[in-house]
């Protein structure tokens, strides 16, 4: 491996797939470094792909690619030890092209789009690890060492999309040490279920889907989970706060473990067989904590550059992944073309990111990460709601029905939370999400 290439893309997951394909589209010399023995094989997510992001990568996607579910049902349901409530929305328009979810298995996903890279035609290059940037005599990033005996990738430029810790980005500066209040951890288990019993549970038929978002199910940890259905399994699973995680001092799959035991999921789970228990660490800060996404020879895209979307209401991920990816793609083969691959030259990536919903949506909804994990909304509201909605069903006859106005007040005290203080966060999700 001693060839210059034009490009070295170093990580096979949704953005660094995206960032080979649109480098091989427009002609570039393009390596897709991937660690593990198959793309896929490493990464870990909760289980749904938004796929309009798909529409620049693939007229009609939706015939290729390797659904598990096309989400038709999303449910938000907020939970305490011993209630919970749920927001059910349904609709058809979900359930035929153009779609607009989809559940899927990363090994499964992650190989298909790489293999849009390849037959664009970028060379994937698996079980072989990043160590290093190689460097010119100027300084400047000029390929990637390997763990390959001659592993030596010199290269005009590199596009990092070695996911959340990215040793590449702090090894180049861009990415500062790991600030755990910015960074939760997802586990997931995998159940398998037959399917005519996930689609009787549910309430699906064929290839529909569930996607059920929650909010106060991680006791004192800040956090939620999820539960999404798949073809013949679900997928269970919770998003921790390390820095809770790390004070409680308990272990995620116990968490897990009660979650499953709730009264209002355990019904849906009744006789599965646990198939894959997996962990990610996952960038939440947002916007905020973005770091520097250029310098001299080197891009970073996706988990590299935190572009994950942790919103309460939008839990997104792959789409921002492949959108960076692209932009990166484009605009380093655009470079490529001029000879300046400097971090000037290299600046209209953050450009296209903002013009578009990857930048744009994270800006726009930078506040929303400190709103969403507050201890108010983690660990009062949960009990508030539910209470409230407890007692508005509650028959108390002879009593008469206590006026809503007196009962939720009531509530309110019970739970602690003050009215000023909850209008005031009323305020703050309507400047966060208005």
């Amino acid at each position: 491996m001693t060839d210059r290439l034009d490009a070295v893309v170093v990580g096979a997951g949704p953005a660094g797939s995206a960032a080979a394909l649109e480098l091989a589209r427009a002609g570039r010399g393009v390596v897709l470094l991937e660690r593990g023995p198959f793309p896929g094989s490493k990464n870990v997510y909760g289980g749904v792909v938004y796929g309009r992001v798909l529409d620049e990568i693939c007229p009609q996607w939706w015939d290729e690619v390797p659904v598990q579910r096309w989400v038709t049902r999303r449910s938000t349901m907020i939970l305490t030890p011993t209630q919970s409530l749920s927001v059910d929305f349904r609709t058809q328009a979900w359930a035929g092209p153009p779609y607009n979810g989809m559940t899927t298995y990363r090994a499964d996903f992650d190989a298909w789009l790489a293999q849009r890279a390849v037959d664009a035609g970028a060379r994937l290059v698996t079980s072989t690890v990043a160590t290093g940037l190689l460097r010119d005599a100027a300084g400047r990033v000029a390929g990637v060492r390997t763990d390959r005996p001659d592993g030596d990738l010199p290269a005009a430029l590199v596009i990092a999309c070695d996911g959340a810790n990215s040793f590449l980005a702090k090894e180049a500066g861009l990415l500062p040490a790991a600030d755990a209040a910015h960074h939760t951890l997802g586990v997931k288990e995998t159940l398998a279920l037959p399917r005519a019993v996930i689609e009787e549970r549910f309430g699906l038929v064929g290839d529909e889907g569930v996607d059920i978002e929650m909010l106060g199910c991680t006791g004192d940890i800040a956090g939620g989970g999820f539960l999404y259905t798949n073809r013949d399994s679900i997928s269970i699973g919770v998003v921790l706060s390390l820095t809770d995680l790390a004070v409680a001092r308990r272990r995620p799959e116990d968490i897990v473990a009660e979650l499953k035991a709730h009264p209002s999921i355990a019904p849906y789970l009744r006789g599965a067989e646990l198939k894959e228990y997996s962990a990610h660490l996952i960038p939440e800060g947002g916007y905020q904590t973005m770091p520097d996404l250029a310098a001299d020879g080197l891009l970073i895209a996706g988990d590299a550059a935190a572009m994950c979307l942790a919103a309460g209401i939008w839990l997104e991920g792959v789409n921002f992944a492949i959108g960076s990816g692209l932009a990166a793609g484009r605009v380093a083969a655009e470079a490529v073309a001029t000879g300046d691959v400097s971090a000037a030259g290299l600046a209209g990536y953050r450009k296209r990111l903002t013009e578009n919903f990857v930048l744009a949506d994270h800006k726009r909804l930078r506040g929303a990460p400190g709103l969403v994990l507050s201890d108010r909304v983690q660990r009062q509201y949960p009990g508030l709601i539910c209470d409230f909605v407890e007692g508005v069903f509650t028959v108390r006859n002879p009593e008469p029905k206590p006026g809503l106005g007196k009962l939720f007040r009531a509530t309110a005290r019970k739970r602690g939370v003050k009215l000023r203080q909850l209008a005031r966060d009323g305020l703050a999700g309507l400047r966060v999400f208005g």
